[in-house]
């Protein structure tokens, strides 16, 4: 109730402050209803008695949203820990140095698994979690998975109590809906920042090589160095995202954060508790990005399009030479490359799902396939379309 009073106090908001704009439909003349001394009058006891319409003044409204946030707070802000890590640097002369570091996380389960992202955990040598009541415990790595940036650790739950936070879900967000950051920003424990999400469905870098995580969630509430892994909420206080990443020449918040959808965590997570890792689906074919050098090939007098991704060479033993799928068919000199490949098949589609780029056929396979399944790829071969199924695999570990 107290979300639906909020939605109705924003349009209120919005109509006090943008009052030139008329909520209603214009009827044309020519369709306008009769005059109500043309209908017929209903007697008395036919009109239903309406409950009194209740609404909120403005500053109600903000009371309200005032309410709704620290409601949030008092109930998750258990939940979220602060992560401290120790890894080692070398000094001129190769001599080691700890260094330390800071991020956040969230509990998942009464088991004492954390959720954070990997790039928080990535090559430290010793993890304390600090709880929100200032205990501290040491913490181990159970599963990683570096392409989509996440990683779960464990604590002992019986060392300290652990309260699970609920995971939403990320396929039913609004821009605009208001969202609540909870996390550890430069050291300092247990800070709340507000705002809205900004859009849905971007896509950002992963920390591993050449990887890109799909469906990411914008937001401008505020996030800074040690935000990363802490929870983006809902005001119902469900975890919607996971923050990683922002835009900004100053490494400080600039109003463009990206959260690791709250999907991906529910696909991800189960898998590194079970058994440390996370299956990624793989084809076996390295590509080239037409999107980007069509134009150097077409000036080459080489026949491609302007998007899709051409095959250059199809590894060994792999489900793309299983299927028949063909790199590179001859050579050409390009620039400064010798011996560069060409002729290979172009793939344009997924599933039926146009891919043009590189990230876009990442993002389909990590999103939409699983290993062990049948994946229809369409390719422009010798000018033509053909459909050839693929049964994908795990990609080997690199």
């Amino acid at each position: 109730m107290r979300l639906k009073a909020l939605l109705t106090v924003t349009i209120m908001l919005l109509g006090t402050s943008l009052g030139c704009i008329a909520w209603e439909t214009l009827t044309p003349a020519a369709t306008l209803p009769p005059s109500a001394s043309q209908l017929p009058q209903p007697t008395p006891t036919s009109i239903p008695e309406l409950p009194p319409v209740v609404t909120l003044s403005p500053e109600g409204a903000l009371l309200e949203l005032q309410s709704q946030v620290e409601a949030v707070y008092a109930a998750v802000g258990d939940s979220v820990v602060n992560i401290a890590v120790t890894s080692l640097a070398y000094d001129f002369f190769m001599n080691p140095v700890p260094q330390e570091g800071s991020g956040s996380g969230f509990i998942y389960d009464a088991e004492g698994h954390i959720v954070t992202n990997y790039h928080v955990v990535q090559d430290v040598t010793d993890i304390q979690v600090i709880f929100s009541d200032g205990n501290m415990l040491p913490a181990t790595v159970v599963g990683s998975d570096p392409a989509n940036d996440l990683a779960v650790l464990k604590v002992d739950p019986t060392a300290h109590s652990v309260k699970p936070m609920v995971l939403g879900r990320s396929d039913d967000l609004r821009v605009g809906q208001f969202v609540v950051a909870i996390g550890n920003p430069f050291g300092l424990e247990q800070t709340l920042t507000f705002g809205v999400i900004s859009s849905l469905g971007r896509v950002i870098e992963s920390p591993e090589y050449n990887r890109f995580i799909g469906e990411a969630i914008q937001t401008d509430a505020a996030i800074n160095p040690g935000n990363s892994g802490g929870p983006l909420l809902d005001l119902e206080g469900r975890v919607i995202g996971v923050n990683a990443q922002i835009i900004s020449p100053s490494q400080a918040n600039a109003g463009i954060g990206f959260a690791i959808p709250a999907n991906t965590v529910r696909r991800v997570v189960p898998e590194l508790i079970a058994t440390g890792r996370y299956p990624h689906p793989w084809l076996g074919v390295n590509l080239l990005d037409l999107s980007r050098w069509a134009e150097t090939l077409q000036a080459a007098r080489e026949d491609v399009p302007n998007e899709g991704l051409m095959i250059l060479e199809v590894v060994g033993d792999s489900p793309a030479a299983e299927s028949g799928l063909r790199g590179g068919q001859r050579f050409i000199n390009l620039g400064n490359v010798r011996r560069f490949p060409v002729g290979g098949d172009i793939i344009i589609a997924l599933n039926g799902v146009p891919v043009k780029t590189y990230s876009e056929f990442s993002i389909y396979l990590e999103l939409n396939t699983r290993v062990g399944e049948t994946l229809s790829v369409t390719v422009l071969r010798d000018g033509q379309e053909q459909l050839i199924p693929v049964v994908l695999e795990e990609r080997p570990e690199q």
